[in-house]
């Protein structure tokens, strides 16, 4: 048992120390807040397991298709590759699909996808003008431009930048900044077009990124023009929001300046990046706040999301309603950057909600299609208008590998962005394991060494992490471990010592010791199963266990469906595509899906019992037949929730529901895995389920 050598200290502490600055990657400089975690190059990372496959998946399905099929990608007289901007489809889906495409290329080191890329970085690149321009340029009837499409560019700059020091990129995003710090203010940003205003943090986060690497101060000045011409994501009214009012208060509207989903996934890191220069916490506050004033109003649902559809709508707070795939990666995006502003776990926990939960449905299992709007309790996936029961008017349940074209485009983004950001260095010259895959990170610690450390796991559908040290010489440095908020308490073991923690969810363990090659920790985080009951939303109950939500197991009966008769209006393909090879499908159920849970009033986690399988050996567990963990529940079937007038699954009945169907022992899986899915249940009521 625990005898520590004597250079081996280890704490649980609640956050990451910030006295230091490190010193081989950028963090921030002076006069920015320091950040608490540090982005690694995109090439130091590499995923591993079922992560590995998901990225395969993706260059063999839609992602890397796109560039064949996409009439946007089309290289024929493409704005995106002309010297001077012009030419057709020249808005955000190149620049969307590029961020995804090309990190997919350089993470798996796989020359064609980089090759491809380069060929639309340089058309970029060469496209800048003698002012500092660049790219296919948009201005309204008043001379105001769209920049929104240009700061989705920048982020794939700056990852061509991690992977390939191409000093064209800093000189290139100078002469773009200084261009944007001597554009009209009266005609900058929010001005124009209401998309770039909304989501300004793209562009001030780029803004910052280069500071941190040149120091040139007047890019803080460009930095405090785009933020004071932003359309502010503030509490306007200052409200303290404690439930879901939306439908009672005429003012919930004020709250936030706009609730469309994407927009608001995607905007509300806005005010925290800001904060890393004006210091002022009310600007941190403020993204914890929208966050806040979304979930208490629409989020009352698992899977990290809320239900929005596209625009939030007062009382439509059902699990029915859903969330774009957009909506889906950009949350995720969002999540992993303000953890590295603010080392505050819940970020690495709503990164993986979404991860686990939410996205993986939303997409087919072998990627080559996926859908535009996905929900929490989601019982047919067809072609049909569903409007008014969603905000949408169009075939947007439908798993389509061409409609919709901003999801078409931006769900690229999703696993690579997640694949980088699972390991952090910290500003005292060590390393975070943030978000938990099975992986390999190369890195610079301690006084210049390179270690990689080897992360072997099937989490989250298993408990137990293995981390190997690979090193040419012993080195002393700082590993940090997360722990969850959901796991009560963490054991730890060093080279087959148990170590004695004394740990809560929520916190990082912080292991500094002199490393040794081989060396091997192992972190098991024990899962248990609960139950998260939405009082805000009809008493209802979800279940899970660890990271994981789980579902009803429906059986899914696919129909292939042509995909030119599924989409929506403004879908294209590229001329000479075989439209054929790219099917769409409809999803509906082939078994029952209205079930209430029995669970026991007094003692409710009595008589769920656990089913694990061996990991599938395809290393994809994202599917209704490959989950490796499954739970049985007594539950009741309730005939008068069915698919209501509008083709969807009916709101759910209130709690406690009477039922006289006999009781039946029910599989569920976890969320992720399940296309069709009742992710939160109404409860029996208990006098009927004791007949």
């Amino acid at each position: 048992m625990d005898r520590p050598k004597p250079d081996e200290n280890i704490t649980v502490i609640d956050n990451i120390p910030r006295k230091d600055n490190n010193r081989f990657y950028p963090g921030n400089r002076k006069p920015l807040q320091p950040e608490a975690l540090i982005k690694l190059p995109v090439t130091a990372i590499q995923p591993k397991g079922w992560l590995l496959e998901y990225l395969k998946r993706q260059k063999s399905g839609l992602t890397g298709q796109l560039g064949h099929i996409s009439a946007w990608l089309q290289k024929e007289n493409n704005a995106w590759l002309s010297k001077e901007g012009k030419g057709e489809f020249g808005w955000e889906e190149v620049p969307y699909w590029l961020k995804g495409y090309a990190n997919i290329g350089y993470i798996l080191r796989d020359k064609e996808i980089i090759d491809e890329s380069r060929v639309w970085l340089e058309g970029v690149l060469n496209s800048q003008r003698s002012d500092g321009n660049f790219g296919p340029t948009t201005v309204d009837s008043n001379g105001a431009e769209d920049f929104w499409p240009k700061m989705i560019m920048l982020y794939c700059l700056q990852s061509y930048y991690e992977y390939s020091t191409d000093k064209r990129v800093i000189e290139f995003m100078k002469n773009f900044f200084r261009y944007q710090l001597n554009y009209p203010e009266d005609k900058f940003i929010r001005q124009f077009h209401y998309w770039q205003g909304l989501r300004t943090g793209d562009n001030l986060h780029s803004v910052l990124w280069l500071y941190n690497i040149t120091g040139d101060t007047w890019l803080l000045d460009l930095a405090k023009k785009i933020h004071r011409n932003s359309t502010s994501w503030a509490n306007r009214n200052n409200e303290h929001v404690t439930g879901i009012e939306g439908s009672e208060r005429p003012t919930w509207t004020h709250l936030l300046p706009d609730w469309h989903n994407v927009n608001i996934a995607q905007g509300f890191r806005e005010p925290a990046i800001y904060y890393q220069l004006s210091g002022n916490k009310e600007d941190l506050k403020a993204s914890y706040d929208v966050h806040k004033i979304i979930r208490n109003y629409f989020g009352q649902v698992p899977g990290g999301l809320f239900g929005s559809d596209e625009v939030a709508r007062p009382g439509f707070i059902d699990p029915r309603q859903g969330t774009e795939t957009c909506g889906m990666v950009e949350e995720m995006n969002s999540d992993e950057e303000m953890l590295r502003i603010t080392g505050d776990i819940r970020w690495s926990d709503q990164a993986e909600n979404v991860a686990f939960n939410s996205y993986p449905a939303a997409v087919m299992p072998d990627f080559r299609s996926l859908r535009y709007i996905t929900s929490p309790n989601m019982v047919v996936s067809d072609a049909l208008n569903h409007s008014p029961g969603i905000n949408n008017s169009g075939p947007f349940l439908m798993m389509n590998p061409f409609s919709s074209r901003c999801c078409q485009h931006n769900h690229s983004q999703g696993w690579p962005y997640f694949s980088e950001n699972l390991w952090m260095a910290t500003p005292d010259n060590g390393i975070a394991a943030t978000l938990y895959a099975s992986s390999e990170v190369t890195a610079k610690v301690a006084t210049g060494e390179t270690v990689q450390i080897d992360e072997q796991t099937n989490y989250p559908f298993d408990d137990q992490l293995i981390f190997t040290i690979k090193t040419r010489k012993n080195s002393k440095f700082p590993l940090y471990l997360r722990i969850p908020s959901w796991c009560e308490e963490a054991k730890l073991e060093i080279n087959h010592v148990q170590k004695s923690i004394k740990s809560k969810g929520g916190q990082y363990i912080r292991i500094e010791r002199t490393w040794a090659n081989q060396d091997q920790v192992i972190l098991h985080l024990p899962m248990k199963i609960g139950i998260t009951t939405w009082k805000e939303n009809k008493n209802s109950v979800s279940i899970n266990y660890g990271p994981l939500t789980f579902s009803l197991k429906i059986a899914e009966t696919y129909l292939r469906k042509e995909s030119n008769a599924t989409a929506i209006g403004d879908s294209r393909w590229q001329k000479g595509v075989n439209a054929e090879a790219w099917p769409s499908f409809e999803i509906h159920p082939s078994s029952t899906w209205n079930y209430g849970l029995n669970l026991n009033t007094i003692s409710p986690l009595d008589g769920i019992v656990i089913e694990k399988k061996n990991f599938p050996a395809n290393n994809f567990p994202f599917t209704i037949n490959d989950a490796p963990i499954q739970l049985k529940v007594s539950g009741r079937s309730i005939p008068e929730w069915k698919i209501d007038k509008y083709g969807l699954c009916g709101e759910l009945p209130a709690s406690p529901v009477r039922s006289a169907q006999p009781t039946d022992t029910i599989t569920l899986i976890p969320m992720g895995c399940a296309r069709l899915r009742i992710s939160q249940f109404p409860l029996i009521d208990a006098e009927s389920a004791k007949k």
